[in-house]
């Protein structure tokens, strides 16, 4: 069976630049679209965040303002109580080992840019993957880390962004 880690952010504020708390999370679609894809195809998913604390929706994800119309986030609204029991228990990603999984998947919205972004064990597990040339996906904001000009990946140097 294939393995995935669906990694999630804890943040529940981003800090902007001048201070300001702005309150945040993970984005619903992008955390519940994967994980049933991943699910319906009979795949294991183990969802982690920084220390296993609970991750909270960003409810800018779930409204107009958001760009989500009120018949989608309905839906979100539903899979997300349908999948409380995954999200009010999360694995503590520093006690995880990204080889133990086939797939590594990082859902975005604005929270991983206040924890995932600066946290060590993310860091790690980021570049260890990289340089396994095993499948690592970010979406969205998920790939807003902190990276060195230079990484080496097993595909030789390559520049890293974001």
């Amino acid at each position: 069976m294939t393995k995935v880690l669906q990694v999630l952010s804890a943040a529940r504020v981003w800090t902007l630049k001048d201070g300001t708390e702005h309150p945040t999370g993970f984005w619903a679609e992008e955390f519940v679209v994967p994980y049933t894809l991943f699910t319906d195809e009979g795949w294991d998913v183990t969802v982690a965040t920084p220390g296993g604390k609970q991750p909270v929706v960003d409810q800018l994800s779930l409204g107009v303002k958001g760009g989500v119309l009120p018949h989608t986030a309905k839906k979100l609204r539903a899979e997300l109580d349908r999948l409380s029991p995954v999200l009010e228990h999360p694995a503590d990603l520093s006690k995880l080992d990204p080889d133990d999984f086939d797939v590594v998947f990082y859902s975005g919205g604005h929270g991983p840019m206040e924890d995932l972004a600066v946290d060590p064990v993310s860091g790690a597990l980021l570049t260890k993957r990289l340089s396994s040339a095993r499948p690592l996906a970010l979406l969205c904001h998920a790939r807003r880390r902190r990276w060195p000009r230079k990484t080496r990946t097993a595909a030789g140097p390559s520049r890293a962004t974001g």
